[in-house]
């Protein structure tokens, strides 16, 4: 009788152990769902940097050095970052700590080239427009190259922090999980707030500074119509006006929804190690941080008329066409006042 009531225990013991190794049923559509992010970041972000490999205009133009930078880095973020997210959220590689740091490091790299992309874009946007006779000698090939590997050796510094250090021991159970190996205090103090928060702020200083600008421009030009009526001329200003700040809107509103809540409970779990916090919601905050990368196609490229009609043009075959110029390189004139925020922006929304 002993031996017979030790079997349901033991039974009962195996049952416990695989549904402990199992992951739960929550992180199926999880898996899902970074898997279809990882799938739009990378076949997005490819059709980018072929598009501008393929034309010889797209290629001379500066901007695309870092819209192709950015590209690269958001391809790695869904072929690599979205992966090893998957593996930790399984608590995989188990009982292999190096490997286990070099992963999440990973993670944090490339996460961070992404962000840097953007700001380094919003630099590009702000020396062209407010510093136009300083652009082609700052800007130059070299000079924006020596950005773009600067902006990368930063990254991979700041996201391999943790592998010289900074991190919690792995636990005893061996699983490779993020928030028990990577501290709350680098994600906090220097991930969010150093690495991210600052990167938001001063690209909200530029977009803002350059908005101020292409309204004045907006401005002189639509002026200058003399063909026109008063109250035409200021429809059109105000239609220009809206486009652009409609197009700044949408590049900072989709990095801030993206990268904040994600950074925001990080927050709290330092500050509140004992509030308690929904796997779900901090699933769906993951989640959001990687759809930057499958957003940015979209909202830096595929929304530009002109790279709109290379893209056409490199899946037609004639991609030497004159569509493909994307972006013009010439002053504002009264000809031309349709085109001015984005010609010389370079921003989504025409």
């Amino acid at each position: 009788m002993a031996a017979y009531d030790h079997s349901p225990s033991m039974q009962q013991q195996l049952l416990q152990a695989v549904n402990a190794t199992s992951p739960p049923a929550l992180d199926v559509p999880y898996l899902l769902s970074e898997s279809l992010i990882a799938l739009l970041s990378i076949v997005g972000n490819v059709f980018i940097c072929a598009v501008v490999l393929q034309s010889r205009k797209l290629r001379a133009v500066v901007t695309n050095y870092f819209l192709v930078s950015l590209a690269v880095a958001d391809v790695l973020v869904g072929a690599v970052v979205i992966p090893f997210a998957q593996f930790t959220d399984l608590g995989l590689p188990r009982y292999r700590s190096q490997l286990c740091l070099l992963m999440l490091c990973m993670l944090l790299v490339l996460t961070q080239a992404s962000v840097f992309g953007l700001l380094a874009i919003a630099v590009e946007r702000y020396i062209s427009i407010l510093k136009p006779f300083q652009y082609k000698s700052w800007m130059s090939p070299l000079n924006a190259l020596l950005v773009i590997l600067a902006s990368w050796v930063l990254a991979l510094l700041i996201g391999l922090l943790p592998m010289m250090g900074w991190h919690k021991p792995l636990p005893a159970s061996g699983e490779c999980l993020f928030n028990d190996i990577i501290t709350n205090t680098y994600m906090v103090y220097f991930n969010f707030m150093a690495c991210m928060l600052a990167p938001l702020l001063v690209m909200m200083v530029l977009y803002g500074r350059i908005f101020l600008e292409v309204k004045q421009q907006i401005r002189k030009v639509a002026e200058g119509e003399v063909d026109v009526s008063a109250q035409e001329r200021r429809r059109m200003i105000v239609r220009k006006e809206l486009q652009t700040a409609t197009s700044l809107f949408i590049i900072l509103f989709f990095f801030t929804v993206c990268w904040l809540p994600v950074h925001i409970l990080n927050t709290v779990m330092l500050l509140c190690p004992t509030c308690p916090i929904p796997n779900q919601l901090i699933l769906a905050s993951i989640i959001l941080s990687h759809a930057n990368s499958a957003i940015n196609p979209v909202i830096y490229v595929f929304r530009m008329r002109s790279f709109r009609k290379a893209f056409e043009s490199a899946f037609s075959g004639i991609c030497s066409s004159p569509a493909t110029d994307a972006f013009s390189t010439s002053r504002i004139t009264p000809s031309n006042v349709s085109e001015v925020p984005l010609r010389n922006l370079s921003l989504p929304g025409k």
